[in-house]
């Protein structure tokens, strides 16, 4: 108990001795160790790394994650060391309901088609942003949130430790000089003199002890930088694959759905098949394509999908379908297009193509040539030159 008491009373003593110290270097009342400027530049460093790190940190959590209430769920299941249960993303919710829908309107039908192709790839889209979300958690989130809930709280720790150490430094030092005023005065206090000097000299030892290392630690931050400069990269990875697969699949997407334009939009609706009302009169054509003149001299024939049949019923035949003599346009391609049969012509990319269109066809589409081969082509990928 004694000694618990001596102990108390102590670091009861030395608290004050560094809060007076603390109080009288603001008031400019008391002489303060200064560090040297390379070890001021790594402090100085070090906060910029953590302030930093701390701001790229959180702005990535909102990126991956924009539901604050999400992202206060996934911080609590962290810090209780639980698994955050799996969350079903946006793309897949959407693709979802998309199902749902397409199986209440009817599978079989234009839309009810049209939905379930759209829902089937938003829940691709969906699975390939978990999967990003996850690489990045795991690969650029994970070593930040280890940097300032590790190394950085050691560095506090230990800058706090030279900081106690400075005072106590600058309070001996302020001891010897009062106890060498008072010697000058009466011989009575040479023993005050040796004791305040042994005290600084054992003070100075664990300054100078804790400083190298503080030092140490601070210049670990260099090693810090590479490892998060390693991960920015896989994080930078992980974000291109992410919206390659996004790209690809959109892509992948609008060849479906332009590869149905016709059937969706031919001059008799598929889901009206059977119905005796006369067939909806053909849309206005689509800006770009009536800037192609049509050609008057071939006779309207019975179409298929807003096709005339020679065009519709197989391999084109150059003698069946000419072009025109003063109606065709240059047009350069600006995706891949994959055939869907045989009436249609397979794109590539920067290709340039002969294009015309014929009376009755679907605005959407026109007629493409390249060689001795010709095809229906889509216009939207198209770019029309004059």
């Amino acid at each position: 108990m004694e000694f618990n008491v001596k102990k108390l009373a102590s670091d009861a003593g030395v608290f004050f001795s560094r809060a007076m110290q603390f109080t009288e270097e603001k008031l400019g009342q008391a002489e303060k160790t200064e560090l040297d400027a390379h070890f001021e530049n790594l402090l100085a460093r070090a906060d910029c790394t953590k302030n930093w790190t701390e701001k790229i940190l959180r702005q990535t959590e909102v990126l991956l994650q924009p539901n604050p209430s999400a992202r206060v769920e996934e911080f609590l299941y962290e810090k209780l060391d639980r698994k955050v249960p799996s969350r079903v993303t946006n793309g897949e919710l959407l693709a979802q309901y998309m199902t749902e829908a397409a199986n209440d309107f009817g599978p079989g039908t234009p839309y009810g088609k049209t939905l379930i192709k759209v829902g089937e790839t938003q829940r691709r889209l969906g699975a390939a942003e978990r999967e990003f979300i996850h690489s990045a958690s795991i690969n650029f989130l994970t070593p930040l949130r280890n940097f300032l809930e590790g190394d950085w709280r050691t560095i506090s720790k230990e800058r706090r430790i030279l900081q106690n150490r400075r005072l106590d430094l600058d309070a001996c030092k302020a001891r010897l000089k009062k106890a060498k005023a008072a010697e000058a005065k009466a011989a009575l206090w040479s023993d005050e003199v040796e004791k305040a000097e042994h005290e600084l000299r054992l003070t100075q030892t664990e300054f100078d002890r804790q400083a190298e290392v503080t030092r140490l630690l601070l210049e670990g931050i260099s090693s810090t930088h590479v490892n998060h400069l390693r991960c920015l990269h896989e994080f930078v990875e992980s974000q291109t694959n992410y919206y390659a697969q996004c790209y690809q699949f959109m892509l992948d997407l609008q060849k479906q759905l332009g590869s149905s334009k016709g059937e969706i939009f031919s001059g008799t609706f598929v889901g009206n098949a059977d119905s005796t009302s006369p067939a909806a009169a053909p849309s206005p054509p689509a800006v770009a394509a009536a800037t192609l003149p049509a050609v008057p001299t071939i006779p309207v024939v019975p179409t298929i999908g807003g096709v005339p049949n020679t065009v519709a019923e197989g391999v084109l035949n150059p003698n069946e379908v000419k072009p025109p003599a003063s109606g065709t346009r240059k047009a350069r391609v600006l995706y891949d297009y994959e055939a869907a049969d045989s009436t249609e012509l397979a794109l590539l990319a920067d290709e340039m193509i002969t294009v015309y269109s014929l009376p009755g066809m679907d605005p959407d589409w026109l007629i493409g040539e390249r060689g001795n081969q010709k095809g229906k082509v889509p216009v939207t990928y198209l770019e029309l030159l004059s």
